[in-house]
C-alpha cells in the first residue's frame, strides 16, 4: 500500500484546456430540479453548475492520521463526490436552491461556514481526513477506494457530530425506504440547557468543530435521504433510465454518486440520454484557512463546461441523494418497518476507536483550552 500511495503522491492531473460545450439544440437540460432551455438559458445553466461546490483531489495537506498520505490522488474520488453531494445539501439547507456563486462577489457567512466544513484539515468535520478515518470502521483502509454505499455510511456517522447543520442522514436498505424509521430519526426531543451543556462538555472530538456556533433545538431535523441502488448486473438495465432521469427533475434532488469501477463522478443532471457530472479527477494544491477564517474559494468552483457521458455507460451501482423522501420505481416506499427486519434503532454518536483514535488524541489539548477559557456553547 505504501508503494501505491507513493506512486500517486506526486501525480497531478489538470483540467483540459477545452471541454465540449453544450450543443446548439432546442433541447432542455435538468440540473438538480431546475430546467434550462439550451437556446435561451445557457448562461444561467452554466452559472448554476459553477455555483456547486467542486471538490477534487488535493495534495500537500497534513498527513492523514499523522503518518498517512498527504494526497488523495488515485483513491479519494468517491470521497470527494460524497463531499460535493453533502455540500449541496448544506447549501440548500442554509442558502436555498436559488443561491448562486459568482467570482469575487461577497458571499454570506453561511457559505463560508459550509466551505470550512470540507477543508482538508483534521479539525474540519467533513474533511478528507475525517472521511478516510471513519471509513476504517467500514472496513476500508486509509488510501483505499470507497464505493457509493461506503461513502453514504461514513457521511451518516459524521453527521451525528455536526451540531450546526443538524441533519438526519438516512441510508436505505434493500432498495426500501421506511417512513416510520425516518420519522424516528428526524424527530429531536426537547433538551434542557443543563443536559445540553453536559453532553457538550463530555464530547471531546474534532468532529464537533462547530460546537461554538451550534444551535440546540427541538423539533424536526432536515432529512438527507440516500438510496444505494444497483440498476443492473454489469450494465444499466434500460428499463431504469426514465426513472433515473426523473430523479434530477425533483426539486429535492441532490444528484447521484456513481461512475465507472474505481472512477467516481458526481452527477447533477442530464441532457437527453447524457448525464452531466462534476469530475473530481483533478489534483489541486491544498488550500488552508486564512488568518481571518475565510477561504480562497476560487478553486472550489468548476468554471468550465461540465463533463457529459451516456447513461448506458454508467456503472449500475449508484447512490441517489434526496432531501425529502419520494416514491420512484427504482425503490420501494413503505410506511411501516418490515416485521422480518431487525428493530430500527436511530443512530447515535459512535464510539470512535480505530477510525478516530489518532484524531481524538491530537485534539485533546484543543478542547482542554476551550474548557479553560469557558468558550464552549451553553
Amino acid at each position: 500500500m505504501e508503494s501505491v500511495l507513493s506512486k500517486y503522491e506526486n501525480q497531478t492531473t489538470v483540467l483540459s484546456e477545452y471541454l465540449e460545450e453544450f450543443p446548439e439544440t432546442d433541447g432542455s437540460v435538468w440540473i438538480l430540479g431546475r430546467q434550462y432551455h439550451l437556446k435561451t438559458d445557457k448562461s444561467k445553466l452554466l452559472l448554476d453548475i459553477s455555483a456547486r461546490l467542486w471538490f477534487t483531489y488535493r495534495r500537500k495537506f497534513s498527513p492523514i492520521g499523522g503518518t498517512g498520505p498527504s494526497s488523495d490522488t488515485g483513491w479519494g474520488c468517491m470521497l470527494r463526490c460524497g463531499q460535493m453531494m453533502l455540500a449541496q445539501a448544506l447549501i440548500c439547507r442554509h442558502l436555498g436552491r436559488d443561491w448562486h456563486w459568482e467570482r469575487h462577489k461577497k458571499q454570506p457567512e453561511e457559505y463560508h461556514k459550509i466551505l470550512r466544513c470540507f477543508i482538508d484539515r483534521k479539525d474540519c468535520c467533513y474533511s478528507i481526513h475525517q472521511m478516510a478515518q471513519m471509513g476504517v470502521g467500514e472496513g476500508k483502509s486509509i488510501g483505499e477506494w470507497f464505493g457509493p454505499n461506503t461513502v453514504a455510511q461514513v457521511l451518516k456517522k459524521l453527521a451525528l457530530f455536526d451540531e450546526w447543520n443538524s441533519l438526519a442522514v438516512y441510508v436505505s436498505m434493500d432498495n426500501t425506504v421506511v417512513i416510520e424509521d425516518i420519522k424516528k430519526m428526524c424527530w429531536s426531543p426537547p433538551q434542557s440547557s443543563t443536559a445540553v451543556r453536559g453532553s457538550t462538555l463530555s464530547h471531546r472530538s474534532a468532529l464537533s468543530q462547530n460546537k461554538n456556533t451550534a444551535v440546540f433545538c427541538s423539533g424536526w431535523k432536515p432529512l438527507l435521504l440516500i438510496i444505494p441502488l444497483r440498476l443492473g448486473i454489469n450494465h444499466i438495465n434500460p428499463i431504469y433510465i426514465d426513472a433515473f432521469k426523473e430523479c434530477f427533475k425533483m426539486p429535492q434532488s441532490l444528484g447521484a454518486l456513481g461512475g465507472k469501477p474505481n472512477n467516481a463522478y458526481y452527477f447533477v443532471g442530464f441532457l437527453g440520454n447524457q448525464l452531466i457530472y462534476l469530475d473530481p479527477h483533478t489534483t489541486q494544491i491544498f488550500v488552508d484557512l486564512e488568518e481571518n477564517g475565510m477561504v480562497d474559494d476560487q478553486s472550489f468552483h468548476c468554471q468550465q463546461a461540465p463533463h457529459r457521458m451516456k447513461i448506458m455507460n454508467l456503472d449500475p451501482s449508484v447512490a441517489l441523494e434526496i432531501l425529502k423522501q419520494q416514491s420512484l420505481r427504482m425503490f420501494e416506499l413503505v410506511q411501516n418497518h418490515p416485521a422480518h427486519w431487525p428493530p430500527f434503532i436511530p443512530p447515535a454518536k459512535p464510539e470512535v476507536t480505530t477510525s478516530g483514535a489518532e484524531l481524538i488524541e491530537s485534539t485533546d489539548k484543543l478542547f482542554e483550552l476551550e474548557e479553560e477559557f469557558e468558550i464552549l456553547s451553553v
